[in-house]
């Protein structure tokens, strides 16, 4: 009787504590499938399958992870896990950090200090040589004047010409020169000729004027200007046209009078662009562009004082006085429709457009002249 008492009043676990224990259960049981879970995704991952969230919320997707997980290595599964290939990277590559590969290592310029030569080739100018080697047309001319002489339409195709490093000039030491006396002849500093690497000249022997430079050693004067010789057709007047005799065989003699200008020209020639030299200094025309055979006009009316060959680079060369102190000329010919004393009336057919004489395309070389001035024809014509 007292045993069944007892067994009655046996102390109940309280309500909260079982509770406790239910949702302990629940957390740990939870926790174990999270662990087996990511196993699952790492092992995925490694061979290259493909996780969705529709597989993952599904009771199967749990049940493939089991499964999968008792073949990795140590799981009771195969001894090895199947693997992908391990492929090299490759450009464009988005697996881990890439690094492009380059094939050249950046090396800092260096400023050249020597001479160069360059062969002139077809379609050259003097301005597209300068630009080639980032120097001023003059450079070209002041570091060839055995070749050029000063004037640019001497350029030929197979031409040899020096280069130099910096604008300047190019001289040849004679015998008795001196640094200041070649400074100010090229109009610069003497420590602009000494200093100058590329001149290589000794300074610790010698007096620094006569230093020790053999005679006929070239020296680049950075910086070193001189005037520049014009090579151009002359100023020929039909009172005196003999005048042009020593400039080539289409000089002409005695002229009479003729036609007069209006002081006002017109374009010489089709085409209205330029095809090689602008008007400069050292180039005083503008050469417009054509091809062989286009008609050339008299920009104005007028007598023609030279009609022919030029022995300085023009080629066949018409030269038309206007009788009222304006003459226009007209270079590089393909052909001579006018001769010595001939009026000619403006818009009038004088001959064909070429690229004779020392050209390197078919081009106009047209100038205008005003009392022996060469003007910008640009600023006159219409």
């Amino acid at each position: 009787m007292s045993d069944h008492i007892n067994q009655d009043r046996a102390p109940q676990r309280p309500r909260w504590l079982i509770l406790f224990i239910n949702l302990l259960t629940i957390a740990v049981v939870g926790f174990l499938a999270y662990l087996l879970l990511q196993r699952y995704v790492l092992s995925a991952s490694a061979t290259g399958a493909q996780v969705t969230i529709s597989q993952l919320d599904a009771p199967e997707a749990l049940q493939k992870t089991t499964a999968e997980q008792s073949e990795l290595p140590g799981a009771g599964g195969p001894s090895a896990l199947d693997l992908p290939a391990i492929s090299a990277f490759s450009e464009g590559s988005t697996s881990g950090i890439n690094r492009k590969t380059l094939l050249f290592t950046t090396i800092p310029s260096r400023p050249r200090v020597d001479v160069i030569t360059y062969t002139v080739e077809t379609g050259d100018s003097l301005f597209s040589i300068a630009d080639k080697f980032g120097l001023k047309p003059e450079t070209i001319l002041w570091g060839n004047f055995e070749t050029l002489e000063d004037n640019p339409h001497l350029l030929s195709k197979g031409q040899v010409l020096n280069i130099l490093p910096t604008n300047g000039t190019y001289y040849q030491w004679n015998p008795n020169d001196t640094i200041e006396g070649v400074a100010a002849q090229f109009g610069v500093e003497p420590e602009a000729i000494i200093g100058y690497a590329g001149n290589r000249i000794d300074l610790a022997s010698g007096d620094l004027n006569r230093p020790n430079i053999e005679p006929g050693q070239w020296l680049i004067i950075p910086g070193g200007k001189r005037a520049l010789k014009d090579w151009g057709p002359p100023a020929i007047t039909r009172s005196n046209p003999a005048s042009a005799r020593y400039y080539g065989e289409g000089h002409c003699g005695s002229i009479y009078d003729g036609a007069i200008g209006t002081g006002t020209f017109v374009w010489p020639t089709t085409e209205r662009f330029l095809s090689g030299y602008d008007y400069t200094g050292i180039h005083p025309a503008i050469d417009i562009a054509g091809s062989v055979g286009n008609a050339v006009f008299a920009a104005d009316s007028g007598v023609v004082v030279y009609a022919g060959w030029s022995n300085y680079g023009y080629g066949y060369l018409i030269v038309i006085d206007h009788g009222n102190g304006w003459q226009s000329a007209y270079a590089h010919l393909s052909a001579v429709a006018v001769g010595c004393g001939q009026s000619v009336f403006q818009g009038g057919y004088i001959g064909g457009l070429g690229s004779t004489g020392n050209s390197t395309g078919p081009h106009l070389h047209f100038e205008l002249v005003y009392n022996g001035a060469k003007l910008n024809p640009w600023d006159y014509l219409r």
